[in-house]
């Protein structure tokens, strides 16, 4: 019996040390601040993806701990977005495109900028998409929690600029996504 326990005992930490390191271990997703995401996109422009959450929403871990460690979500936005995650109730100033955001009380707990961003419709989690074309910046939330396979077709749309030559409806008819 003791020479078959080193083995299986040498065999099981092997297993361990190869599930740490397969591809579902590095869904990882690089979160920024949102003044490093700004910074890097003039050095090299990609949309910005901010997931604005709050500490007390369910959903908002719901959707950390079920979409953002899909490996097919965590490739798109590290590879195609710089993702920003933006805690909406912060008590900081903020620095953004130029202007300064405060969390003054005027909208309860909610922060200038997430107001902002959520064009004032306080719905967490919403994320926001920020692209930038001829030197305007678009913001584009969308409320709401998203199971990996809807938060890819979403990610898609915007990684390939899809919303500036068709509608939603049209796009949402033809995607073929790589999560099933």
């Amino acid at each position: 019996m003791k020479k078959l326990f080193l083995p299986i005992l040498a065999l099981l930490s092997s297993l361990t040390v190869l599930s740490q390191t397969t591809p579902a271990a590095k869904a990882e997703v690089k979160w920024y601040t949102i003044q490093e995401a700004e910074k890097l996109t003039q050095q090299s422009p990609r949309p910005l993806f901010i997931d604005t959450y709050t500490d007390w929403c369910g959903w908002c871990k719901k959707m950390d701990q079920e979409t953002f460690t899909n490996p097919v979500i965590a490739e798109i936005l590290n590879n195609r977005f710089y993702p920003v995650k933006f805690n909406a109730e912060r008590p900081d100033t903020v620095k953004f495109l130029g202007q300064t955001f405060v969390n003054d009380g005027k909208y309860g707990k909610a922060h200038q900028l997430a107001v902002g961003l959520l064009r004032g419709s306080l719905s967490y989690p919403t994320v926001v998409f920020v692209t930038k074309k001829d030197d305007k910046y678009y913001v584009n939330p969308v409320p709401g929690f998203k199971v990996p396979k809807e938060m890819e077709k979403l990610l898609i749309y915007f990684a390939n600029n899809a919303y500036e030559v068709q509608s939603w409806e049209d796009f949402d008819k033809n995607f073929q996504g790589r999560i099933q």
